[in-house]
C-alpha cells in the first residue's frame, strides 16, 4: 500500500521539480543509488521495471527506503498494464509512470488513490488523460517534442502540469528550456544515472550531480516567478 498520498507525491514532484530514474538487477547497487540520490537531496525515485523480477527488486528497494531514508518517495515506470500496476501496488509504489496513455491502469490507480502519469504525445492524449484524472502528464519521448510543445500546450491550457522524460540532461541551458517552457518537473535517466557511472561505482559523484541539479532547478524557478 502506498504511503504517500497522490497530492503529497504532487507536491514533491513541484516542490523539487525532479525525478531521478533508473534500473539495476542487483538490489545492492540499487540501495547505494538510492542513497546517493538521498544525500544529494531527491525526494522522489522512479524505478523503471524493465528486467526479469523486478518486482522483487523493487520491494527490496521500497522497503530501504521506507526504513532507512524518511520521505523517499518510491514509485515504479514503464509499467504497461493494469495488472503490472496492481502488482507494484501491492509492493508500495507511491506513483506509477507508462509509456503510453492506458485507461485500464488509470482505474487500477484511481481507485487507491495514488498518481499516474502516462506518456502522452498530443493534445488530445493529454486531454483524455486529464479526464481521466491524469495530475501530471508524462511528455514521451521528451527530445522529439522539446520545450516549443510544452509551451504551446500551456497556452491554451495552463492548468496543464507536464513532466518530460527522455531528451532531458544536467546541462543548466538544457533545463532552462524546459523550465522555462512551464514544465512542472523533469524525468532524468540515463544523463544522471548513467550506465559508467554505477559500473565506477561513482555514487560520490552521482550523489554530487543529484545536488547540482537541484540547485539548478531551484535557481531556474526563483529567476522564473
Amino acid at each position: 500500500m502506498a504511503k504517500y498520498s497522490r497530492l503529497e507525491v504532487v507536491g514533491v514532484m513541484q516542490d523539487t521539480g525532479m525525478v531521478p530514474l533508473f534500473y539495476h538487477s542487483d538490489i545492492a547497487v540499487g540501495k547505494k543509488v538510492l542513497r546517493a540520490c538521498y544525500d544529494g537531496g531527491a525526494r522522489l525515485l522512479e524505478f523503471t521495471a524493465r528486467g526479469d523480477f523486478a518486482a522483487d527488486v523493487f520491494g527490496e528497494l521500497n522497503k530501504y527506503a521506507l526504513k532507512e531514508l524518511p520521505g523517499m518517495i518510491m514509485g515504479v515506470g514503464s509499467i504497461t498494464d493494469a495488472a503490472a500496476a496492481s502488482l507494484f501496488l501491492q509492493l508500495g509504489a507511491n506513483f506509477v509512470v507508462t509509456p503510453s496513455l492506458r485507461k485500464d491502469i488509470a482505474i487500477v490507480c484511481n481507485r487507491r488513490k495514488v498518481l499516474w502519469s502516462p506518456g502522452c504525445g498530443s493534445l488530445t492524449e493529454i486531454n483524455n488523460a486529464e479526464e481521466l484524472g491524469c495530475e501530471i502528464v508524462k511528455l514521451f519521448p521528451g527530445a522529439i517534442y522539446g520545450p516549443d510543445f510544452v509551451k504551446a500546450i500551456k497556452g491554451p491550457q495552463p492548468w496543464t502540469s507536464v513532466m518530460p522524460t527522455g531528451g532531458v540532461s544536467t546541462e543548466a541551458e538544457n533545463l532552462k528550456g524546459w523550465f522555462e517552457a512551464g514544465v512542472t518537473c523533469v524525468g532524468m535517466g540515463s544523463k544522471l544515472i548513467s550506465k559508467t557511472l554505477l559500473e565506477d561505482e561513482r555514487f560520490d559523484t552521482l550523489q554530487h550531480n543529484v545536488a547540482a541539479v537541484l540547485q539548478t532547478i531551484q535557481n531556474l524557478k526563483k529567476q522564473l516567478g
